[in-house]
């Protein structure tokens, strides 16, 4: 049988099947047909040579905003996910019951990037930077939700909220819109995703109260109000037994949510991120996250190993997203998404999200993404 395409002399890493070895993977029809140590590239109508580089499975984003032209966030998921790496992405709450249908006949049914959604529990979802999906809490629609997630089970992976106070939830709201979206969670079996910062809450106990197995706490190192860390920097309680129930500490980078100062606390306390995502969206696409691989540097430079980085990225968001065995891995029969990476020696500034900057001695960067099997070359990527 002739594979479409075989990746020739890389270094394989790939932590679903504890694999860091020179392989060769070879692609057919859109799948993962072969690994093997050397794979004859007369098998092959293309080769891929990735002497020197690293090969990944295609990197999961769980945490992205691509309702392009409707939502303000939006920006196109093709040129910033797929060609920067990541194959799969999950759109978090940008579209909400009103506008869900939107989203799917226009974004996703037409992107190469594999696009799965978190239903925001608002039933407008995130249109305008002037007034906050919740300030009315009528929006925070329990019934509407539920309807939209039996007519798309296949896309929809749970109900997203946003709590900030003031320029997302109003007064008259309060917590309310995180009761709404657990209540419509629970009853269509899927797990909340939750943005806690700033919330209209003593505490992140508050809303960790409401959250179990599977349930997604993102924006996890932001350094507004509502943190994991106590008035003394040292991890809530509140936190640890969260992470014991299983709850999905996730990156969530974004403009405004990723400190050096607490992430730094929290590794220090043996608090590392269940997942790595970036948030992306118009707002820091041109900086400080650019895309979910700088976000992945941000964290070898801050001495997490390369396998146990990538697996925040691969293997892990697969099983969140119960696509284990699909996507995250280059396990035979899988889909067939990869990156090949070069680890680049050389400064480069690293910035959060408060203009801290950093400076890393070496970075990962994506020189080729496969999708389906096949290189992905419809754009012109930068960098």
């Amino acid at each position: 049988m002739d594979d479409e395409l075989l990746i020739k002399n890389g270094t394989l890493i790939d932590p679903a099947q504890g694999i860091h070895a020179r392989k060769d993977v070879a692609f057919a029809n859109g799948r993962v047909s072969a690994i093997s140590d050397d794979i004859p590239t007369s098998e092959a109508r293309e080769v891929l040579d990735a002497s020197g580089c690293f090969v990944t499975p295609g990197l999961i984003d769980l945490h992205v905003h691509v309702f392009y032209g409707v939502s303000h966030f939006g920006i196109e998921p093709d040129p910033t996910c797929l060609a920067r790496g990541a194959t799969t992405v999950v759109d978090a709450g940008s579209a909400g019951a009103d506008t869900f249908p939107g989203f799917r006949k226009y974004v996703i049914d037409v992107s190469d990037t594999r696009i799965l959604a978190q239903l925001n529990i608002s039933s407008q979802g995130m249109l305008t930077q002037e007034i906050g999906e919740l300030e009315n809490p009528d929006y925070a629609d329990v019934g509407k939700a539920c309807r939209m997630i039996e007519q798309h089970r296949d896309l929809l992976l749970g109900v997203k909220v946003r709590l900030t106070r003031e320029s997302i939830v109003g007064a008259r709201a309060g917590m309310l819109p995180l009761h709404r979206a657990r209540e419509a969670a629970d009853a269509a079996g899927l797990p909340i995703m939750v943005h806690p910062q700033d919330a209209w809450c003593e505490s992140i106990d508050d809303i960790l109260a409401l959250m179990g197995e599977r349930d997604i706490l993102t924006h996890c190192f932001h350094d507004m109000p509502c943190g994991i860390l106590d008035e003394n920097g040292n991890i809530r309680d509140a936190v640890h037994a969260a992470i014991e129930r299983g709850v999905i500490f996730d990156v969530g980078h974004g403009a405004g949510s990723f400190s050096w100062d607490v992430v730094q606390k929290a590794m220090a306390q043996g608090v590392e991120p269940t997942t790595i995502s970036s948030d992306l969206h118009i707002y820091n696409v041109n900086g400080p996250v650019y895309d979910l691989v700088n976000v992945v540097n941000k964290f070898l430079y801050l001495g997490m190993s390369i396998d146990a980085a990538l697996a925040k990225v691969t293997s892990i968001p697969a099983e969140t997203i119960l696509m284990p065995g699909q996507v995250g891995t280059l396990a035979v029969d899988a889909w067939g998404d990869a990156v090949v990476f070069e680890l680049r020696e050389g400064e480069c500034q690293l910035v959060d999200a408060r203009g801290e900057v950093r400076t890393s001695k070496q970075t990962l960067a994506p020189i080729s993404v496969v999708k389906g099997g096949q290189v992905y070359r419809q754009h012109h990527t930068h960098g």
